[in-house]
């Protein structure tokens, strides 16, 4: 019997996390504690511009409630948020 291999949130993560450094940026890995669901990572390019990012993996990953709740917060206060399952996504936000 064939185990079909999914690619995992963290192959994702790292991804992103390389392309952001090699652009001089830092995508930083965030936890806070009592709060459930914040984003994954802080992504901090150059010339100022911050995004909160949400990692999922390309098959089955799905944004929680919890998850929702932060992504309209931080929406209705102006910050930039994304979320990001694969190579496509990561070009899109470090383009924009």
């Amino acid at each position: 019997m064939a185990v079909k291999l999914s690619v995992r949130e963290n192959a994702i993560e790292r991804q992103l996390r390389e392309r952001v450094e090699a652009l001089g940026g830092e995508c930083i890995k965030t936890t806070v504690i009592g709060h459930r669901g914040f984003f994954d990572r802080l992504v901090v390019l150059p010339g100022g511009r911050v995004i909160f990012v949400e990692v999922k993996r390309p098959r089955g990953g799905r944004t929680t409630t919890h998850q929702m709740l932060w992504h309209a917060r931080f929406d209705t206060l102006g910050l930039a948020i994304a979320v990001v399952k694969n190579q496509e996504d990561i070009d899109r936000l470090l383009k924009s």
